[in-house]
């Protein structure tokens, strides 16, 4: 049955990326995925960084039954009590003045209506993004997307710009003290910006955290030195909180720490707990001027009002059970453990991210911090076969980083399991082979 499956794999399934996980999945229950003979495997990558409330969340499924059953699926301008409501619930949990939401179904797609909405109202076209940034697949989302190859496509969209990414592991810009010169490294960015604009700058869009690009935390400061950058250039700034909003950090949205507040966000991912669920949430002034220019974002799911009522439920799980100081506590636990991991393993040259996204970057070398895409596949496999699912960035000039991200439900002792199968598996590591 097995050699079926894979020979039906090989005939019939359009290779969309990396290559397939090795197993045929059969059901995902908590915190786990279980193969066809199974095999429980323990997820610490939330899916696609979706499932923040694990996998087959009872209240979840309840809502889903009942939506089905109820209320799935309406004509794009009709509206329904659980679309306004999650609307409202969602200005709810935001600072002044984000407070207009539209209801959209991918990340993607989000950050494709954030970025017309912003060229629109600005009635200009460049827009600017980190060089090591993933905002999704479609026209504008992918133009602005640097982390992910763009050969073989034709040209990009004009008036896209990228911006260094501000990584403190790896400075381009230094200090005296040898540490990254942000400020620095920020001025000559935008040196470059200016000296590639035609006077059309729209809007900056960039993540909080950058999670495809390797887990970078940009460091203290940094948001708001962009954010001013932008009101200079009369850009607007769009955060892509796809994977860090909705409590994943430890805050209800990672850009709070910061003291900025967005001209847009955008969500996906997180929201919709594991189904296709996204928004975009601007203030009144901004929706009033698009409105006004006719700003058109028809979609066949937008105000969908099944995932709609996912999403409510998704806020009531982490309203009532305070999941921000849930995963502050379960954060603190892997951070520890992944320091421990530091300490014992030369090949783990570094540790960052916040709360329940985090990563570990390996290096063959820490004086040199000379990675190996290799090292970082074998770790990746190893990790597999013990029973843990883990996700490796491997991009040019950086080894492999791991994104941790297990569901916010994770137990003590499923993060403890986690963290003793990366332990094992880097022991196991033949180091000699990658050198």
């Amino acid at each position: 049955m097995a050699n079926t499956f894979w020979a039906d794999v090989d005939r019939h399934v359009l290779r969309y990326g990396g290559g397939f996980t090795p197993e045929i999945i059969d059901r995902a229950e908590g915190s786990h995925v279980v193969t066809e003979d199974g095999r429980r495997i323990l997820d610490f990558t939330s899916g696609q960084m979706s499932a923040i409330l694990g996998h087959g969340h009872p209240e979840i499924v309840a809502t889903v039954r009942e939506g089905v059953a109820r209320l799935d699926h309406l004509y794009s301008g009709m509206l329904s009590r659980p679309v306004v409501e999650l609307s409202r619930r969602l200005a709810g949990t935001l600072p002044e003045p984000l407070e207009k939401v539209l209801l959209l179904s991918t990340g993607a797609e989000s950050n494709e209506a954030a970025i017309r909405l912003a060229k629109l109202v600005t009635g200009k076209f460049e827009i600017v993004s980190f060089s090591r940034s993933w905002h999704g697949m479609t026209q504008a989302a992918v133009n602005a997307t640097y982390s992910a190859s763009r050969h073989g496509y034709g040209p990009a969209v004009p008036g896209n710009i990228a911006i260094p990414t501000p990584n403190p592991y790896r400075p381009d810009f230094l200090t005296a003290g040898g540490e990254l010169d942000w400020r620095r490294q920020l001025d000559h960015a935008f040196d470059l910006v200016d000296a590639q604009s035609v006077g059309s700058l729209a809007a900056c869009i960039v993540e909080p955290i950058i999670s495809s690009g390797g887990l970078i935390v940009p460091p203290e400061g940094y948001l708001a030195a962009l954010r001013a950058k932008c009101r200079e250039r009369e850009m607007l700034l769009i955060l892509d909180e796809a994977q860090t909003g909705l409590c994943r950090t430890g805050d209800w949205y990672a850009f709070q720490s910061s003291g900025v507040v967005p001209d847009i966000l955008t969500l996906s991912k997180t929201l919709g707990a594991g189904l296709p669920l996204a928004a975009v949430i601007t203030s009144a002034e901004i929706e009033e001027r698009a409105h006004e220019r006719g700003f058109l974002f028809y979609t066949t799911h937008v105000s969908d009002p099944l995932v709609a009522a996912v999403g409510n439920t998704v806020l009531d799980v982490l309203e009532r059970d305070d999941m921000a100081a849930r995963v502050r506590t379960s954060g603190a636990q892997l951070r520890e453990g992944l320091e421990k991991l530091h300490t014992k393993h030369e090949i783990v040259g570094d540790v960052r991210g916040r709360g329940l996204l985090q990563g570990i970057e390996l290096v063959i070398d820490r004086e040199t911090k000379r990675g190996s895409d290799a090292l970082g596949g074998w770790v990746t496999r190893r990790c597999l076969e013990l029973g843990l699912h883990m996700n490796v960035v491997q991009l040019p000039g950086m080894g492999g980083v791991f994104r941790i991200a297990p569901p916010l439900t994770s137990t003590e002792e499923e993060l403890a399991e986690g963290l003793r199968i990366l332990d094992q598996a880097l022991t196991e590591a033949p180091l000699a082979e990658f050198a």
